[in-house]
């Protein structure tokens, strides 16, 4: 089993450029999922879907550098997605894959694999499954991420919301 270091390692040595194109400064202002960036999420998806090909023993199975770069591009949209606009952002969820791999192809050289990767991400929200084992594994690691993501930013408002609770009951008491 690769450790996080060897994980962080591969992620980097595959998708290195990606990590530092300028259009990666959008994903780091733009929230994704909770107080999650859509730069950290993708960074966390490339992780995960790599820790999935070991756990999983699929190393003769998946083109790594695909696996990574699929998983870093996966939501490439470059715009924040909760911004008021003009109502295009309102079927996020159906068209963002088709705008991250429109912008992938603009800003790196993409195979078809990653590009199918990135186009059918959120199977089965948008009908047509990925045709690669890379696609599957980027669409189950942006699912369990997401779900994670989420939920940790619901269960923190919970937690404050249940302290501030309990704070403004200990001021009652005291009173």
């Amino acid at each position: 089993m690769l450790s996080r270091e060897r994980i962080d390692a591969i992620v980097h040595h595959y998708g290195q450029d990606i990590l530092d194109h300028e259009h990666m400064e959008i994903e780091k202002r733009s929230l994704q999922h909770g107080d999650v960036t859509t730069y950290e999420h993708s960074l966390e998806v490339a992780r995960l879907s790599v820790a999935i090909a070991d756990r999983l023993r699929l190393w003769n199975h998946v083109n790594l550098r695909a696996l990574v770069r699929a998983a870093l591009l996966h939501d490439y949209f470059l715009y924040d997605w909760h911004d008021y606009d003009d109502g295009s952002h309102r079927l996020h969820g159906f068209r963002h894959p088709y705008a991250a791999e429109r912008n992938a192809r603009t800003d790196f050289e993409i195979d078809d694999v990653v590009a199918n990767s990135i186009r059918t991400h959120m199977f089965p929200l948008t009908p047509i499954p990925p045709k690669h084992l890379e696609g599957v594994i980027v669409n189950v690691a942006d699912t369990a991420s997401a779900i994670q993501e989420t939920l940790a930013s619901w269960m923190s408002r919970l937690l404050r919301r249940k302290r501030a609770d309990a704070a403004r009951k200990r001021q009652r008491r005291r009173r």
